[in-house]
């Protein structure tokens, strides 16, 4: 999905509450309107739609989600009132024929500092929103996980830059995460972070989620390929997605020995240690043990890689 350029919508010529003058309005999109409230229960706004200049003097009828608003006074303007989060597409057409004419989607957020409902955090206290690079040459991927209440929700849009520059932005399929790229980064010492903003909609409660980084904060190596152990002496390869030359863009290996058949990711561990090189002498007699490795880079210290890991049983190696 590429990134869609704000502008100005001229189908909203003006904008009243009935209620409060803490809502307010924003245009998000070409024909999406945005109407921010402080809370949804008893909220009321007025908002007053044009057809179009082309349409002044023309006969217009219009309808909500599809079906006709009775009102006598209707033509090019219409005075319409969003209740609560019954936002809806408001669309114009001619009379008598009922020709399409032009549109205007209304939806409702809830200001910033309510708690969001549509997305959930995947692990606690991490945000909304997670992104990884395999690198440093501009890729970065974000996923974010609905809410099972809100499964049918929709990205309505997803805008990215740096430093005003825009980073094109791919929605996967299923709307579930994006794939970036900054075309602009690559082997440039960072100045600014990415910025991040994904606005996702469950019927028309609009919800926008923010996150910013830099890309050394999110560069996380891929699984360790190739790694094998003969004798005691364990070795394995940089992964191939890695920036290169690997003399400057070093990692650092953290490999730990479990009792066999454990997993990698529990705490208790025979051997735990850190190196440099892409190899390890294994201080340990047993020969039933499992043998795990995963890879950070060297000097920002980011995020860990997933464990690659062999199997020792005796004579019998399984990586």
């Amino acid at each position: 999905m590429c990134l869609l350029t704000v502008m100005i919508i001229w189908a909203v010529l003006g904008v009243s509450t009935s209620n409060s003058l803490h809502e307010n309005i924003v245009t998000l999109m070409d024909n999406v309107v945005v109407l921010r409230v402080p809370q949804i229960k008893g909220s009321r706004v007025s908002v007053l739609l044009t057809c179009g200049q082309a349409y002044e003097n023309a006969p217009v009828f219009w309808k909500k989600n599809g079906l006709k608003i009775e009102d006598p006074k209707q033509g090019n303007q219409i005075q319409v009132e969003v209740e609560e989060a019954q936002g809806g597409n408001f669309t114009c057409h001619q009379a008598p024929s009922g020709v399409y004419l032009n549109h205007t989607v209304v939806f409702v957020q809830l200001d910033s500092d309510t708690r969001p409902s549509i997305l959930v955090e995947s692990v606690p206290g991490e945000g909304y929103i997670h992104c990884s690079a395999p690198n440093y040459e501009g890729s970065f991927r974000c996923t974010w996980k609905r809410d099972q209440s809100r499964s049918k929700a929709t990205v309505l849009l997803v805008k990215s830059d740096r430093n005003t520059e825009k980073i094109r932005c791919d929605l996967d399929a299923d709307g579930s995460g994006i794939l970036c790229h900054d075309e602009n980064c690559s082997f440039k010492e960072e100045q600014q972070r990415v910025s991040l903003i994904v606005y996702i909609y469950n019927s028309y409660l609009l919800e926008g989620y923010t996150k910013t980084f830099y890309l050394r904060e999110i560069a996380k190596p891929g699984k360790l390929p190739n790694l094998r152990i003969s004798g005691n002496v364990s070795s394995w390869d940089y992964p191939a997605l890695w920036s290169k030359p690997c003399t400057f863009f070093s990692l650092q290996f953290q490999v730990k020995v479990v009792q066999h058949g454990r997993s990698c990711n529990i705490d208790e561990h025979i051997v735990l240690s850190v190196t440099d090189k892409p190899q390890y002498e294994i201080p340990i007699k047993s020969r039933r043990y499992t043998f795990c490795v995963r890879a950070q880079d060297k000097f920002t210290e980011g995020p860990w890689s997933h464990w690659s890991h062999c199997k020792v049983n005796k004579s019998q190696v399984t990586c």
